[in-house]
């Protein structure tokens, strides 16, 4: 089962139903319970930064977050689900992050474009692919969907698996052991964001490495 964390989110359905449509037995859920049983999580997250800490902070869920990652269990985060992973943004200051991956979010710095960064753009990934398996079977430099006004810059660069181009090279997504996270949106990034979803699915321990 791959539970999906409810903390009131925008993209929490549109995920589960991306993963249902490949066959995937996925819960939504708030309850601990179930993050404890499942055998990967995903984290959502659309919106601020700020917000969805404060939410994600409700649920009491984040301890046994910890927990599970600590244990080696898979997770993916998705959009402001990677960024939430590190230790704050610039969005909202102040504001902790979960702290899983050391580094900062940053404003996208993009003079003469339109921010936030909307829309479709091509994946520029890391060689050799270590560390990950979402991209397994992908050919070079898919087009998949964006939405976001800031970017992870993570302290060890070596966790950046792929980038994007826009106006400067962004961090697209990140792995480290069994964390794993995109900043595109996979759930609505057609065939190639449902092959990234399979392979994280599919995959024997959500990583490599």
């Amino acid at each position: 089962m791959i539970a999906v964390i409810d903390y009131g989110v925008g993209n929490l359905f549109s995920v589960e139903k991306a993963l249902i449509a490949m066959g995937a037995d996925v819960e939504v859920t708030k309850d601990a319970g179930k993050l404890r049983t499942a055998e990967k999580i995903v984290l959502p997250g659309v919106g601020a930064f700020g917000d969805c800490m404060k939410n994600l902070e409700a649920t009491g869920l984040i301890p046994v977050l910890k927990e599970e990652i600590d244990k080696g269990k898979p997770l993916l985060g998705i959009c402001v689900g990677l960024q939430i992973l590190f230790d704050g943004s610039e969005e909202s200051p102040g504001v902790k992050g979960l702290g899983l991956l050391p580094g900062m979010v940053r404003k996208i710095e993009a003079p003469g474009l339109k921010v936030p960064h909307m829309g479709w753009n091509s994946l520029d990934f890391r060689e050799p692919r270590q560390e990950t398996d979402l991209f397994a079977g992908l050919e070079r430099n898919p087009y998949v969907y964006f939405v976001h006004s800031y970017h992870a810059v993570p302290e060890d660069a070596a966790i950046i698996t792929a980038t994007t181009s826009y106006g400067s090279e962004l961090t697209a997504a990140v792995a480290k052991g069994n964390v794993q996270a995109t900043q595109f949106h996979p759930e609505k990034s057609g065939d190639v964001g449902l092959k990234i979803l399979r392979n994280f699915m599919e995959g024997t321990d959500g990583s490599k490495g």
